[in-house]
């Protein structure tokens, strides 16, 4: 969900005027297929793939009264890379979602849900202090012309993070429509981590190129300030070394269909 999150932004409802006898049209339901790859898979600014290449993707089912039902997956190497044992195991993210859209008034639409990070067979509990990574987050977005603001709770313990229930991400969004499929989208998020020193903020700035028959392009230039809030970077025994939350751009591509 490049940012998996990337694929659950609230939609605004579209109008279509009447004229003269011509009715507007009764929406329909859908059924979308996306695949897609990205040079590296970051989740609200760290990485989940070790700096590395990741294979998504998911379906999506949206009936015409808004309600709505999806899932998506990615490889993933957080889970393994968090022991320095090299006993913990679970490869890929595979998320399930349920909400509805709809609209508060002219100006405002909104979109609530519910979403479950299940991490297939992961054994995260193995690492000390750490335990099951999959989480159930509900979110509430509203959005208003071209900003989106989204706010996501965990009912649960926040990605294997002891005692977080009650974990919080606030993100604030953007579209620049330049049209001819050109999208500008500049974020921020926070991210509070309930019972732990683990909170942090991120941002980005997406350029997306629509290229017609399902084909989006994107580069994300994306960073958090794990390391100045903290006072350490965002390492994983397993991951090289390597700065998980440093600043990188990020290159995809996907294929709806």
């Amino acid at each position: 969900m490049q940012m998996k999150k990337m694929i659950l932004t609230a939609a605004m409802l579209s109008s279509v005027a009447a004229f003269s006898q011509t009715a507007a049209p009764e929406p329909e339901d859908t059924l979308a297929y996306n695949v897609g790859v990205v040079s590296e898979y970051r989740y609200r600014g760290i990485s989940q793939s070790a700096v590395k290449p990741a294979l998504q993707g998911g379906v999506d089912y949206t009936d015409k009264s808004g309600a709505y039902v999806g899932t998506w997956l990615s490889s993933i190497s957080w889970i393994k890379d968090s022991d320095a044992k090299g006993k913990a195991t679970g490869p890929v993210e595979w998320d399930i979602y349920a909400g509805y859209r709809g609209a508060l008034n002219d100006a405002v639409s909104f979109d609530v849900g519910a979403l479950e990070y299940y991490y297939t067979g992961n054994t995260l509990n193995v690492v000390p202090g750490a335990v099951n990574a999959n989480t159930l987050e509900v979110y509430l977005a509203l959005t208003t012309g071209a900003f989106t603001a989204k706010i996501s709770d965990s009912t649960t313990n926040l990605f294997g993070y002891m005692n977080s229930k009650g974990s919080r991400y606030l993100d604030l969004s953007y579209t620049f429509d330049f049209g001819d499929g050109l999208t500008l989208v500049p974020h921020i998020g926070d991210q509070y981590v309930a019972n732990n020193a683990a909170s942090y903020d991120d941002y980005s700035l997406a350029l997306n190129k629509d290229m017609g028959d399902g084909l989006v392009l994107s580069a994300t230039a994306l960073g958090t300030n794990f390391k100045s809030r903290q006072g350490a970077a965002y390492l994983l025994p397993g991951s090289g070394g390597k700065d998980l939350g440093a600043a990188n751009l990020v290159l995809g591509i996907k294929k709806s269909f």
